[in-house]
């Protein structure tokens, strides 16, 4: 997920140095490197962390632990807020370029400024995509969902990220809890992350979508993106609103 919303965050290119728990998930997968290969991999995967007393142009630090939860209200993956947050307001934007931008993004999604977005109603969630398709992710989703069921208004579809990761899922359980709370099972794919293969918002339907990008009529002509965790996702699907996962956690 990091590395792929590095480059949705203007990065030319996005990687976390591999650790034991990078090597040891990767160690027997079906196409990983095999007998003397192996080893000559995980040697080289060992010497890209960054070397000790290495200097950089730049060093951010950011302490994850202190984020709240997080979601997008406009047309690009920048335009995020904390969910307990509130609709920014185009006049208190300095740069123009930047005002005209976050006001047509309201329009589009015909968002009031200074509202709070938790609580708005959503009609889709979508639970997938490269960004958070994961075992874990769903993982993470069905531990949300478990037990529970999703608003009758919301239509939720979860499409693991690849057959492998499916499998995996049907192994451990995991389409049941989706199935038993109200949820699609889906085909591995990309679905609703761009409008494939009839998965679509009609005109003006608001959707919490794990996928990684909201532009306009990205999901579907008119329609309307909210960017979320998987388990804001889940959350929400289950309020058939915008929800603060913490809650139920």
């Amino acid at each position: 997920t990091i590395c792929n919303m590095s480059i949705e965050g203007g990065a030319k290119a996005g990687m976390v140095a591999p650790d034991d728990t990078t090597i040891q998930y990767m160690a027997g997968r079906p196409f990983a490197p095999k007998g003397a290969a192996w080893d000559d991999a995980v040697k080289f995967w060992k010497s890209l962390p960054t070397d000790a007393g290495a200097r950089y142009e730049k060093m951010v630090v950011l302490d994850a632990s202190a984020l709240e939860p997080m979601i997008t209200y406009g047309t690009n993956p920048g335009m995020g807020i904390p969910i307990t947050g509130t609709i920014p307001r185009p006049d208190g934007v300095a740069d123009e370029a930047s005002r005209k931008a976050l006001a047509h993004s309201l329009e589009y999604m015909a968002l009031e400024p200074g509202k709070p977005i938790l609580g708005h109603a959503v009609d889709v969630v979508f639970i997938g995509s490269c960004t958070n398709s994961r075992i874990t992710d769903l993982r993470a989703a069905a531990k949300i969902l478990r037990g529970r069921k999703v608003s009758p208004q919301t239509r939720v579809l979860v499409v693991p990220g690849s057959q492998q990761v499916k499998r995996q899922a049907e192994q451990e359980g995991l389409p049941n809890v989706f199935r038993e709370a109200g949820c699609e099972w889906r085909e591995p794919g990309c679905s609703m992350c761009l409008a494939m293969n009839g998965d679509e918002l009609k005109p003006g339907q608001y959707c919490v979508s794990t996928s990684n990008r909201n532009f306009e009529g990205r999901q579907g002509p008119g329609g309307r993106t909210f960017l979320a965790s998987p388990l804001t996702a889940a959350a929400s699907a289950i309020a058939g609103r915008i929800a603060d996962v913490r809650a139920l956690l």
